[in-house]
């Protein structure tokens, strides 16, 4: 029974201190100050595992690779990704330099993005990018597109997401300028 006690007491002065903690307005919050290793592995880890879970029931379209869906994504990602995420030729942008944690620069090939993503295949690193662009994460500065986006549209700018690591900053240019397709259908 003494330990019972014990361990409750040393939970009640631990959630204490934590409602102290966070009371407190100590912890420095902007986002030009990066999180501690702990607040960040903490965040990283719930982040991973619960994409992982919420992205394991995901099928990838058959479709994914074909230049229909590829050019389908074309003006989305140009239009909301790249600001964040970059055009190929890119290193930064005002804005990616700005957002804490950085956005991965989506235009170099996948390995390079995490060492996570690195040990995943690549249908479920798609599956889990997918889940991204659709749902967001809270506190990152990634929207949920799926409130203003179906999901077939969310699909064509994951095709066009997939290929934008093998864009030069021309192909890049071509594929999304303003015009018609028939130009771009050639630049691939």
């Amino acid at each position: 029974m003494k330990i019972l006690v014990k361990a409750l007491a040393l939970m009640a002065v631990a959630g204490s201190a934590g409602l102290a903690f966070l009371y407190s307005g100590v912890y420095p919050i902007g986002a030009d100050v990066p999180h501690n290793p702990l607040t960040y592995w903490a965040l990283e880890t719930l982040r991973d595992n619960a994409i992982d879970s919420a992205s394991r029931t995901l099928v990838l379209p058959e479709d994914l690779a074909s230049p229909d869906q590829v050019l389908a994504g074309r003006p989305d990602y140009n239009e909301m990704g790249a600001g964040c995420h970059l055009r190929p030729g890119k290193a930064e942008s005002d804005l990616s330099i700005g957002l804490y944690p950085q956005p991965p620069n989506l235009t170099v090939p996948h390995d390079r993005h995490t060492k996570r993503q690195n040990n995943e295949g690549t249908s479920e690193l798609a599956l889990r990018q997918f889940w991204v662009i659709k749902h967001g994460i809270k506190v990152s500065g990634m929207p949920a597109w799926g409130e203003t986006h179906d999901d077939q549209r969310i699909w064509a700018m994951l095709a066009f997401l997939r290929q934008l690591p093998r864009l030069d900053p021309a192909q890049y240019q071509i594929l999304t300028a303003r015009g018609g397709d028939s130009e771009a259908h050639h630049a691939m």
